[in-house]
Formats: C-alpha cells, sequence, structure tokens
C-alpha cells in the first residue's frame, strides 16, 4: 500500500474521525517470536516450542506474543502514514489494549489506522488513533488499541 503522507499538523486536525492509513502485510516468524521470547524473556511454551504447541494448545502451533504484536504498531503505522510538519513525534500511551485473535507462527499481519481525535497541546498536537492489526484470512483482529501519540511544532 502506498504510504499516506499528512503534510501538516493542521491537516491532520482535519483528519479527524478518518482511517489515515493502512500498512503491507508482514509476516510474523518463528525467529522474530523466538527473539522477542529471549528479549522479555516470556518463553512460555506456546511461544517458543512448536512440538508442544501442535500437540497441546488449541491453535495447532505456536503463536507470538500479544506484546509482540502490539510493538509491531510503530513498524506498521511508519510503512502506513508519515506525518509532515512536526518537529517530533512520541508515543503518549494506549488507552486500552485488546487481542481478540492469535497470531499463528508464520501468519501475515497488516494496521489499520484511524485517526479518532486530534486536540491542541503545548507546542504541538495529540493524537488518538485507533490501531488495528488484522491477520490474513482471519474475521477477527489479532489487536484492537486506542493509541494516543504526541507531535511536536
Amino acid at each position: 500500500m502506498p504510504q499516506r503522507v499528512i503534510e501538516s499538523l493542521d491537516e491532520m486536525q482535519a483528519l479527524a474521525g478518518q482511517e489515515i492509513g493502512l500498512s503491507d502485510w508482514i509476516e510474523v516468524t518463528q525467529p522474530m517470536i523466538d527473539a522477542f521470547a529471549e528479549t522479555t524473556r516470556d518463553r512460555q511454551w506456546i511461544h517458543t516450542d512448536r512440538e508442544r504447541a501442535a500437540a497441546e494448545s488449541p491453535f495447532g502451533t505456536t503463536i507470538a506474543h500479544g506484546f509482540l504484536t502490539l510493538s509491531l504498531i510503530s513498524h506498521l503505522q511508519s510503512q502506513a502514514v508519515a506525518v509532515r510538519g512536526a518537529r517530533m513525534g512520541i508515543n503518549y500511551g494506549l488507552n486500552r489494549v485488546r487481542f481478540p485473535a492469535p497470531v499463528r507462527s508464520g501468519a501475515r499481519i497488516r494496521g489499520r489506522f484511524t485517526l479518532q481525535s486530534v486536540e491542541p497541546i503545548n507546542g504541538g498536537l495529540q493524537a488518538v488513533v485507533a490501531a488495528t492489526v488484522e491477520v490474513e484470512g482471519s474475521s477477527k483482529p489479532a489487536l484492537a488499541a486506542e493509541w494516543v501519540l504526541r507531535y511536536y511544532r
């Protein structure tokens, strides 16, 4: 998908309530899952033990950590949307996060971003973005989050 370019913070204000971007599909590989498990020290077998996951889990294979999926929204959003006219942008936090469906090892995901609201803050804007991570072939998203970002002039 082509990246959407928002040329200014003024333009961003005018986009409140609209979908602002859709990323390309990326594959969530077992090496990514394993690296995340090592980094976070969350080595639960549903993420790292292929044989046991195939035999015992309801998913039939290993699955990505929900927090791995969450951590990928920055990358997915950077593929989907570029905001110009800001000196810097920061991740201010999350209001809500849910993981409705698993991301199986080898699945492809993409991010869909809707600008829910924009409000002025000292030196810039605060944007609340509905971030949804879709799993190819699944009717349920892997992630639904309300993401708060701040952009400074």
